[in-house]
């Protein structure tokens, strides 16, 4: 019977002794834990890389030779990392993603090398791959809402259900598993037409009160009297607001596919995901003058920073709104 494939040795850079460990690392990944060629191959590529900068003059000038496993520091390790994000003027730098798999292929070869006697520590594994850039959240305008929000047919139980479900998102700045989560007694807070409240159960059972505007209370009230009724007909009394065809509660997915079923009826040309109305709801906040601190406790947010990344939200619309209104900005 025909045995793995075997990996051809290159002439890669570098000590033999140190080629000979990495292609034992290789036959490792071939035999022992049968890896696709095409992994096997990005693993040759990425170590093949690693070796070439050990051997390079700058590694070695810095950071002394390198002839063995046992001859490398953590230093090497970072010094590579640094060099495959930041580029230099032989090849592009890489991205976050790609620099992470790279140090991925060559931590798992330093791992290996420890098992085997190769070399005493591991010093790869203290070298973490850069951090990736903070994404802001992306937040539609007020006109794209109110076309989302008016999307839904309110001529069915299955469209008051989307509206209402809509509208509470962009009341409460809810996530997806609060409002599906959420039971009729959640809405107790309802009944009052001058200051009315949701309860919503956020991280950690986390309990919080938020207030619901009118808009968002008429969708409720229309949904919970016209068709909730009718859609827990089919069910078996479950306490949850927001229910599907056979009566029970409704899933993440059905969410999400009411959100971007809505999104869709109204033409938006932006990527809508349940989240971009809770991104919504805080960059509006903070662009009509509240406070950060009353931000973060309608979100649920148990650190002010987690809640900030908002104003960079709103400074980039500040930005945005000078560039092309001031006569000098250009």
């Amino acid at each position: 019977m025909a045995g793995p494939p075997e990996i051809p040795v290159t002439d890669s850079p570098g000590s033999p002794e140190l080629g000979r460990a990495v292609q034992r690392y290789l036959d490792h990944l071939t035999v022992e834990r049968g890896l696709a060629a095409n992994t096997l191959a990005a693993y040759r590529r990425d170590l093949a890389r690693y070796q070439e900068f050990l051997a390079g003059p700058a590694a070695d000038s810095r950071y002394g030779s390198v002839s063995a496993p046992a001859d490398i520091s953590t230093e090497h390790v970072r010094a590579f990392v640094r060099l495959l994000h930041e580029g230099s003027a032989d090849r592009a730098a890489l991205s976050t993603r790609s620099t992470a798999r790279v140090l991925a292929a060559v931590r798992g070869a330093h791992a290996f090398w420890v098992t085997e006697g190769l070399c005493p520590v591991d010093v790869a594994s203290r070298v973490s791959p850069p951090t990736p850039p903070r994404r802001l959240p992306k937040a539609i305008g007020l006109s794209s809402v109110e076309k989302l929000l008016s999307a839904p047919d309110p001529d069915t139980p299955a469209g008051l259900r989307a509206r209402a479900f809509l509208e509470l998102l962009y009341a409460t700045g809810a996530r997806i598993s609060e409002a599906v989560a959420l039971d009729v007694d959640d809405l107790a807070g309802l009944a009052d037409d001058d200051l009315s409240f949701v309860r919503l159960l956020g991280k950690g059972t986390k309990q919080r009160m938020v207030p619901v505007g009118s808009y968002a209370r008429k969708a409720l009230d229309q949904y919970m009297v016209r068709a909730r009724p009718e859609l827990s007909r089919h069910g078996k009394g479950t306490p949850a607001v927001f229910l599907n065809a056979r009566g029970g509660r409704i899933s993440r997915q059905t969410a999400w596919t009411m959100v971007k079923h809505a999104a869709a009826c109204a033409d938006l040309r932006e990527d809508v995901t349940p989240h971009t109305l809770r991104h919504s709801f805080a960059t509006h906040l903070l662009e009509g003058g509240a406070d950060l601190r009353v931000v973060q406790e309608l979100l649920g947010h148990a650190s002010l920073a987690t809640t900030q990344i908002y104003t960079q939200v709103s400074v980039q619309s500040l930005r945005e709104v000078y560039a092309t209104a001031h006569p000098r900005a250009r």
